[in-house]
């Protein structure tokens, strides 16, 4: 479940850049953009785990991840003036997409990419997770389950019908995060052309 920030004190409202937020039990001052988006998620998670966008201080923190993604797929080349470059158009707000962070204790335990999409056969935009990913040790406690939540979140938010991701054929450990969050496969295969 996720539980989202409080509506703010008499004291703040009004204020166009400054929201009061209690992630688990903390106060504290949220950036506008986070206003409907930071939550924290109650379940199998261990406490203190806050899914929020990425900001822009925090991102170079975020970039060892996005690296371990990568090579997770088998990237030959990897380079960080590149993913810093492209990863940082997803920072809020974007026209582009978000950048959601799984952190504890100011420790990066994942993240999920989004792309703002659209789907021609409904003609409505839709959200493509385009990545997620969780440190090795944090699989299986939760952490790519709450981000999916919060992946889902966003979309409903935005007001579009769906959210959408692919996943490598071999990447069973995916496979059951997925299937258990009552998303259907899709009837679609995919195809790439390198050019």
């Amino acid at each position: 479940m996720i539980s989202c920030l409080r509506r703010p004190p008499q004291s703040l409202e009004g204020h166009p850049r400054r929201f009061v937020g209690s992630v688990y039990g903390i106060d504290r001052a949220v950036p506008a953009h986070e206003r409907r988006l930071a939550c924290r998620y109650r379940g199998s998670v261990p406490a203190a785990l806050e899914i929020a966008p990425v900001a822009a201080e925090e991102f170079e923190r975020l970039l060892p991840l996005i690296a371990a993604y990568q090579r997770f797929y088998e990237v030959e080349a990897i380079d960080e003036e590149r993913n810093r470059a492209f990863f940082r158009r997803f920072l809020a707000p974007s026209e582009d997409g978000l950048l959601l962070g799984a952190q504890r204790e100011e420790r990066f335990l994942g993240y999920a990419c989004l792309y703002w999409h659209f789907s021609s056969l409904e003609a409505v935009e839709s959200v493509l997770m385009n990545d997620l990913f969780v440190v090795s040790e944090e699989r299986g406690r939760g952490v790519g389950r709450a981000l999916v939540e919060a992946s889902a979140k966003v979309a409903r938010e935005r007001g579009v019908p769906f959210v959408e991701w692919s996943t490598a054929p071999d990447n069973i450990t995916a496979q059951r995060l997925y299937d258990s969050t009552g998303a259907k496969r899709s009837e679609w295969f995919s195809y790439e052309l390198r050019v």
